[in-house]
């Protein structure tokens, strides 16, 4: 498991080309997507005992801080990490400099966030903001320490490793989140176990990748690497932005407790959605990298992506449409009812949020980093403006602006997205829209059906919250899989799907890979 990042004299590890890099691309996809099912698993463990014995003011009061903390610990992860991917060339004094910078910038943030938090805590009008915001903030620079050991990995397609990592330190986090809660710390419990998380993943990637930085030096080409991380972060910052003003708005605008509600909703929302994407990410932007000279082949790459994509996130959601209330209930228990009807609202837009956050796959993929934090401005600003406009209808307002925003935005951005690769809205249509007619016609079906057999009540027990997810979903699942059938004119997208899933299994023969990933 263990990896040395860069040979005697300092020069990366070349990566695999051609079938090798296929085989990769694919037992990392399978390593990635089965970390991920195992951290959602720990997940919903988690929130299924930490629901119950903290309360939504517990949530978010958390929920304030770590609005503005995620932003500062994204600095060196998002933009380094891909600009290590992306670089054709990479030597042990080009990472040394990019350690100390990342470093550096995570002292100095460490300490900007915890001179803050009086700030935060008149914002919000809660004093115990200031507190929280102080014990939280050394996690940035221990994250900082550890984003070029993560990056190599990733380069090395060490997805399995890295994957790996992750998992432990969610396992750390639940953890000592439910140790503590028992032990009557309340919030705090929560905040020591991010904290412990951030930690646990630097201990890790050190270990398993060996490699000291050594001191830094001139001309080795920090000021091009550097500019590109700077344009990826700057797109972060547009995209989190985006993803977080909400929070801001309720968590102003309202109080802890009503932030607590929605961003549990919220959590699931985006949890649904980036167990699916998040994963696939470095996986994605290392394969397509290495096509990004052969146009005909990174859009056949992509569109049989985006058609995996749409068979899976269009079920997904229009189920969760369907049963999110009850899922809610039986997952988190009957005083988070409220997170459960706004996350009704959020199901609409989980299968369109899906194929929508694969555009930076093909902008940073192709080396233009630029163009997608233009975009990513762009939709920041929109996406604020419908944030604002459906604030005067409280959480529920702006969840059903969420859902609405991605399907607006879809195809003029991957209309903007594939003008230099020539993958305009036709093709990603072509790809996707079978599909989302399958979701609106199996779900409006069901609507009918379950309604008649009295499914559609507000569940008295989780017994029959349950009883109605698995009736529901059965009913949904079966009539979609026919419509898709239908609509294909046969089972080819079945067969595709059937067929990546044995070539992620373990037992399957390289020779045989194909090229949909």
């Amino acid at each position: 498991m263990r990896m040395t990042p860069f040979d005697a004299r300092g020069d990366f590890h070349p990566t695999a080309e051609g079938s090798e890099l296929r085989r990769l691309t694919v037992r990392g996809g399978a390593a990635t997507i089965s970390a991920a099912a195992l951290s959602l698993a720990v997940q919903v463990v988690s929130a299924v005992i930490l629901a119950r014995l903290l309360t939504p003011a517990d949530f978010g009061l958390v929920a304030m801080v770590t609005t503005f903390y995620m932003l500062l610990m994204g600095v060196g992860a998002n933009g380094c990490n891909e600009a290590i991917i992306q670089r054709e060339k990479m030597d042990q004094f080009l990472a040394s400099n990019l350690f100390w910078i990342n470093f550096a910038v995570g002292l100095i943030l460490m300490i900007g966030f915890a001179a803050a938090g009086s700030l935060l805590a008149r914002f919000y009008r809660n004093p115990q903001v200031a507190q929280v915001v102080v014990v939280m903030s050394p996690a940035i620079l221990i994250a900082g320490v550890s984003v070029v050991h993560v990056s190599l990995l990733k380069r090395a397609m060490r997805f399995a490793t890295v994957s790996a990592n992750e998992v432990v330190g969610r396992v750390a986090n639940t953890a000592v989140a439910i140790l503590l809660t028992l032990r009557g710390w309340g919030y705090w419990a929560l905040v020591a176990g991010i904290v412990v998380q951030s930690l646990t993943i630097a201990i890790g990637a050190w270990w398993l990748c060996r490699w000291i930085p050594s001191w830094p030096r001139r001309g080795v080409g920090t000021r091009a690497i550097v500019k590109f991380a700077a344009s990826v972060y700057g797109t972060f910052n547009a995209s989190y932005f985006t993803r977080n003003f909400d929070n801001l708005l309720v968590g102003w605008k309202f109080n802890a407790v009503a932030l607590g509600y929605y961003k549990k909703a919220y959590d699931l929302f985006a949890l649904s959605a980036s167990q699916l994407t998040v994963p696939l990410n470095n996986v994605a932007l290392a394969a397509l990298s290495r096509v990004k000279d052969d146009p005909a082949r990174f859009r056949r790459h992509l569109a049989r992506s985006l058609e995996i994509i749409a068979f899976i996130g269009m079920a997904l959601g229009g189920d969760l449409t369907l049963v999110g209330k009850d899922v809610v209930r039986l997952v988190l228990g009957p005083k988070w009812m409220e997170s459960g009807r706004i996350f009704e609202l959020f199901g609409p837009g989980i299968g369109v949020m899906l194929l929508y956050s694969t555009i930076g796959w093909i902008h940073i993929s192709i080396g233009k980093p630029g163009r997608f934090f233009r975009w990513m401005l762009f939709e920041s600003a929109f996406t604020a403006l419908l944030f604002v406009l459906a604030l005067p209808w409280g959480p529920a307002g702006i969840a059903v602006a969420w859902s609405v925003s991605f399907w607006i935005l879809l195809i003029p951005a991957f209309w903007y997205a594939g003008r230099p690769i020539e993958f305009g809205a036709s093709q990603l249509m072509a790809a996707v829209w079978k599909y989302g007619v399958a979701s609106l016609t199996a779900g409006w079906v069901t609507t009918i059906a379950v309604r008649r057999l009295g499914f559609l009540a507000i569940p008295a027990s989780a017994g029959a919250a349950l009883e109605g997810i698995i009736v529901i979903s059965l009913v949904f699942l079966s009539l979609y899989l026919v419509a898709v059938i239908i609509l294909h004119r046969g089972c080819s997208p079945l067969r595709q799907f059937g067929s990546l899933l044995l070539e992620l299994a373990p037992v399957s023969r390289t020779p045989d890979l194909p090229e949909a990933i």
